[in-house]
């Protein structure tokens, strides 16, 4: 699982309607694997993110090199570097392994071969 998926899930159990992203990450095991760079994607992404959640995500991971803040020049603007660091981030840092848990009920959706199980028993739904 790419962090860009991660920053897109949330709980969704049954009555957890607050406080359910993003999914806290532990015992993970990830790696990077090389990805071609789309600057264009990235630019037209970027506005989708919840960027203070990939930031806490990605610390929590040792990743430091994302800034606290998106940048503020317009999105065409923003410099190769900051897209290629996002780049890598986003696209190229894979889950293989872990659990995400819900802040709020503490559900917990395990990540196995890089793919995290979202299905929910009867009485979650």
């Amino acid at each position: 699982m790419r962090l860009i998926t991660h920053n897109m899930l949330q709980c969704h159990v049954k009555g957890c309607n607050t406080n359910n992203f993003p999914l806290e990450l532990s015992e993970i095991e990830y790696e990077l694997q090389e990805t071609e760079f789309n600057p264009q994607f990235l630019r037209n992404f970027v506005p989708k993110l919840e960027w203070d959640a990939l930031v806490r995500t990605a610390m929590k991971l040792g990743i430091t090199t994302l800034p606290d803040k998106l940048p503020d020049t317009p999105i065409q603007e923003i410099d190769e570097k900051f897209l290629k660091d996002l780049h890598r981030v986003l696209l190229e840092t894979h889950i293989q392994q872990g659990r995400m848990t819900c802040p709020n009920c503490q559900h917990v959706y395990p990540i196995k071969d890089g793919i995290p199980n979202m299905l929910l028993n009867e009485n979650e739904v």
